[in-house]
């Protein structure tokens, strides 16, 4: 059979295509995960991407199938300046799981700018997590237009920052405690001797003018 240069570049294009599927389908980028373990003395965890990939076999047929758990992930916390938001990782929680374009062992193990280790790309073994994306079921509610807030999930535990009237506000059910001072849930104060404002007493008060001593004094 003879082929003309429009049958060559049919085939060509028809290759051009297989390859670049394949190609897409063994590209990784990122996905959501699953928080399998968290150590918080490596800041690594253990990670189990949440969406399965596509195997294609011989004949064509796909199957999709589980990745394996993803090991010793570098966590990101927002951090910088000197200053680091933290906050507790438990099984089960969900996360962005992202792949660097290159070998990430030189730069986790000494920082700086490194050569990558070996010529791997997007490879499940560069991953790194963030914590904090919500699938629907997951998901929180109550979430404030006005301020910023650092929050328990259930919203039973705040603290409020509104850049607008320029108040921060709190709720704490088992009360505020700064350098020994508390905060009582019902608003009153705890000193550090552990007297409450509004009901302890001053002995050997005198007559005289019209200022007190100092709270606690």
């Amino acid at each position: 059979m003879i082929q003309t240069d429009q049958s060559f570049s049919g085939s060509l294009s028809e290759t051009f295509r297989s390859e670049l599927k394949a190609l897409n389908q063994n590209l990784r980028v990122a996905s959501p995960g699953i928080i399998q373990a968290f150590d918080p003395e490596t800041v690594t965890a253990i990670v189990q991407p949440a969406v399965r990939y596509i195997h294609s076999g011989e004949n064509g047929k796909q199957s999709t199938h589980f990745y394996p758990q993803l090991v010793d992930v570098p966590v990101i916390f927002p951090r910088g300046g000197g200053c680091t938001l933290t906050f507790p990782i438990k099984e089960g929680d969900e996360c962005l799981v992202i792949f660097a374009d290159r070998c990430i062992d030189f730069w986790w193990q000494s920082g700086g700018v490194q050569e990558p280790a070996d010529d791997r790309m997007h490879d499940l073994s560069d991953a790194f997590a963030i914590v904090g994306p919500q699938s629907q079921v997951q998901k929180i509610g109550a979430i404030s237009t006005n301020a910023v807030e650092i929050r328990s999930d259930d919203g039973e535990t705040r603290l409020s920052l509104n850049p607008e009237s320029g108040t921060i506000n709190g709720t704490a059910p088992g009360g505020f405690n700064l350098n020994g001072l508390k905060i009582l849930p019902d608003g009153r104060l705890q000193l550090v001797d552990g007297s409450i404002v509004d009901q302890h007493s001053h002995g050997g008060v005198e007559s005289g003018g019209n200022s007190t001593a100092p709270l606690g004094g």
